[in-house]
Order: structure tokens, then sequence, then C-alpha cells
């Protein structure tokens, strides 16, 4: 349990860009979505293609170990995957955003969406604006997506994108196919 702080004793806030479309918020990382993030992650099929070691997060201190280096990757490089909330129910929908830790194949935009959430699209929606913002943001050419040929559903959402498959890559001994979205290509859309 967290203690209580010292009167005028200062923490790290969370900060960041918070977007907004149509039916979503994408927003920094709160406490408030550790458990429904596990929740998402103890599907296996989401674990199967989202979480490092591809299987389903089934304890509390898992959960929080993954929303941990999720939301910590904005405290060391000043960004990272967004919280996708639901406008309408204010409600944790997934995570969506730029993703490049250390021995990462390229500058990647990922998504991951809770299954309840699923069929909306909401992953296009979401991709969609962290992709505007990371070619806003960074001085790239091409943002890679990371994913395994047995994701049909992410496969559709990249070519939802506009993105092409390119290659297959291993990602820390799994093999996967890199889809490239390109500024040029984006611009054009």
């Amino acid at each position: 349990m967290i203690p209580p702080l010292k009167p005028g004793a200062v923490l790290l806030q969370a900060s960041g860009p918070q977007i907004e479309t149509e039916r979503l918020i994408l927003r920094p990382w709160r406490a408030s979505d550790i458990a429904p993030n596990a929740e998402m992650l103890s599907d296996p099929g989401t674990a199967r293609f989202i979480a490092a070691d591809g299987k389903p997060v089934t304890t509390a201190i898992a959960g929080w170990r993954n929303a941990a280096v999720i939301s910590g990757h904005w405290a060391l490089y000043g960004f990272g995957m967004f919280v996708v909330e639901e406008k309408a129910s204010g409600k944790y929908a997934g995570r969506v955003g730029p993703w490049c830790p250390p021995g990462w194949p390229a500058f990647e935009v990922g998504w991951g969406i809770a299954p309840e959430f699923r069929g909306r699209g909401y992953a296009v929606e979401a991709a969609r604006a962290s992709i505007d913002w990371s070619f806003d943001s960074f001085e790239i050419d091409e943002i890679m997506h990371c994913i395994e040929s047995a994701n049909a559903p992410s496969q559709a959402v990249a070519r939802s994108l506009g993105a092409r498959r390119d290659r297959e890559i291993d990602l820390f001994g799994k093999p996967a196919d890199a889809w490239i979205t390109t500024r040029a290509a984006w611009r054009q859309n």
C-alpha cells in the first residue's frame, strides 16, 4: 500500500499529450488503468499476441509489471503507448501508440484493444490518431507495426491503415511480419 504523502511533498506527475478522436481519448496512464490492462491481458487470445511472453496475465503483480513497463516508456523516452479510453463510458478500452524499447526492430506504433471493445473500429481509430501524432512529432519516414502472421485481426487493422507487409522479422525469438506505414503514403490518405 502506498502511504499518505507529507504536506508539501512533490512526486513525479504522469504527463503527456492527450488526443481526442470522435469516440476515443488517447491519454497518459493512471494507476486505475492497471487492473483493466491486466484483465485485457488475462485473455489468452490477447496475451498470445501482445504479452511479452505470449502468456495470459494471471496475477496482480504481473499486471502491475506490464503496466509499469508500458507506461514507463513515457518516463524513460518521453513517448509511448497511450491508454485508449472510450469517451461514452470513460472505460479503459486498450492501448495504442509508439513503442521502441531497446533491441526493437524499428519505431513502431502498436495496438491492443480489450475484447469487450473489439469490432467497433477502435483499433483503427486510435492507431490513426497515434500515427498522426507520431509523424507530427518525430523525424521519421516510416512506422513499423510488428504483427504475428497468425494475428489476422491485427493484419486487418494494418491494411485499414494503408500499411503494407514488408518482410518477416525476428521479434526476440518469435517470427513476426513487419508492416510499414510510410510518411508519404500516410499524408496522401
